[in-house]
């Protein structure tokens, strides 16, 4: 656990526990500092997670309060995972499709979807960069990049990187329709059928269903709620299999809402490079991390482009348009090759307005918006979940993202837990999708990406009200 952390839980112990009471004032930085031997970014950061978790309060020029009405609180979950550690083939995209389907409806309360309100976004905006740039499009520039996607959105993209320090070169990445084919050109550019591929514990449902849909072996890894793959078992797993590819999500992993510590990841990516195994880093919701600063990708660490870094626009800009990469490293080449003879190429208009948009500005204060609009939701669910659902359910508590995990009370079962809340207009995501052996019968995930109106309330009094009856 890192230092901040660890000061912020000491903290916000000791305010639930009544050492620091609501209105009162924390001790200065200046005092921290010197009593725990810390450096004052460290306890900025702490007291700026405790803000973002509702219990804290800045007051200009004089200093961090405990908040006057602290948000009530869930346990959060504790304990990593366990899966078996065995290879096995896959059969879960029936499952999948059965509960993402539910989940597709306006009518119904969005808590099982995979997008968050797309009212969040800035589409009048981007709707004008479209019109404009079909308007000037030059005819030659739909054959020019035809298969690695458009010059101008490669070297945006390029320079959103070097701002965290990162070195990747615009040739170095590849457009495609949203990130879901980055990641799928990506695995099949690193493994062959029969071959095994480690994932997370849970694991997004999508990595599942590629593993299915391309003859590999899934090697579930045990995964801690809030610090991400664990990386003993992780070795273990790769001496016990020889896998060909990791395919991890290390920042804000869906669905846990996990993020490994930077140091982690470094030894991450130096573990893979001494088994010369390729990673394949989902990274779709790193710029909506609610702290100061983003998490740095595996990518960072990467010295001999092992690491393929996936992305879109989808979760924060521009949903809709299927604009993401694959910053493919030394893979490059396999993954052009890939996409030249699956779909060719990427909607050039769509390339052209986002390009457009990260050339103009603003995207920076969009991010800020909507990282701000997603803290606040949070909370507000958390707080509503502390409200209406009954003692012994876990929640998490990520630091970005959209998703919350839910460990239900034992004897639950996720699954008819969703198939009831249906009946009730309401869409969930239960834990047996996010399972190459439909583990996490009392696990949940919810979206938190849509803002807690009077309706979506009542669908989590009527969740509590079930969950309670289980």
């Amino acid at each position: 656990m890192t230092r901040y952390r660890a000061l912020a839980d000491e903290l916000a112990h000791s305010i639930r526990t009544g050492v620091f009471r609501p209105g009162e004032r924390l001790p200065s930085v200046r005092q921290t500092c010197a009593a725990r031997r810390l450096s004052p970014a460290t306890v900025f950061q702490a007291y700026y997670l405790l803000e973002e978790q509702g219990l804290v309060e800045s007051r200009p020029r004089s200093g961090y309060y405990v908040a006057s009405h602290p948000p009530a609180r869930l346990p959060e979950p504790e304990t990593p995972s366990r899966p078996d550690g065995d290879s096995r083939t896959l059969d879960v995209s029936a499952l999948v499709f059965e509960v993402q389907q539910s989940a597709m409806y306006r009518d119904l309360v969005p808590f099982g979807s995979a997008f968050p309100s797309p009212l969040l976004f800035p589409l009048p905006r981007l709707g004008r960069a479209l019109a404009a740039s079909a308007v000037e499009l030059d005819p030659w520039c739909t054959v020019d990049d035809l298969t690695p996607g458009h010059a101008g959105l490669r070297r945006q993209i390029s320079q959103r990187y070097l701002v965290d320090g990162i070195a990747v070169a615009a040739d170095e990445i590849v457009i495609t329709n949203g990130a879901l084919e980055a990641l799928n050109l990506s695995i099949a550019a690193v493994t062959r059928p029969g071959d095994a591929v480690l994932v997370e514990s849970p694991c997004f449902y999508a990595a599942l269903q590629t593993l299915e849909r391309n003859g590999l072996r899934a090697v579930e890894v045990p995964t801690h709620p809030r610090d991400g793959v664990d990386l003993d078992a992780l070795e273990t797993a790769i001496k016990r299999h020889a896998p060909r590819a990791c395919w991890l999500m290390p920042t804000f992993q869906n669905p846990l809402g996990a993020t490994m510590p930077e140091p982690a990841k470094r030894a991450l990516v130096e573990l893979l490079a001494v088994h010369d195994i390729a990673l394949i880093e989902d990274d779709v919701y790193a710029e909506l991390h609610f702290g100061r600063e983003r998490s740095l990708p595996a990518k960072a660490f990467d010295r001999d482009g092992r690491v393929l870094h996936c992305s879109s626009f989808s979760k924060c800009l521009a949903p809709g348009y299927r604009i993401g990469w694959v910053a493919a490293g030394r893979h490059r080449q396999a993954i052009a090759r890939l996409k030249l003879t699956g779909t060719l190429n990427t909607n050039v208009p769509a390339q052209l307005a986002i390009a457009r948009y990260l050339e103009r500005g603003g995207y920076e204060r969009h991010l800020r918006r909507l990282r701000a609009a997603l803290a606040t939701q949070q909370a507000q669910y958390l707080d509503a979940i502390a409200r209406h659902f009954p003692e012994g359910v876990r929640v998490t508590r990520p630091q970005g993202g959209y998703f919350l995990w839910l460990e239900l009370p034992p004897g639950s079962d996720a699954l008819r837990l969703h198939r009831q809340a249906l009946e009730h207009g309401i869409s969930l995501a239960p834990g047996p999708i996010f399972s190459a052996r439909r583990e996490f019968g009392t696990g949940l995930r919810l979206n938190v990406g849509h803002p807690l109106d009077e309706r979506a309330d009542a669908a989590l009094r009527t969740l509590g009200v079930l969950v309670a009856r289980a």
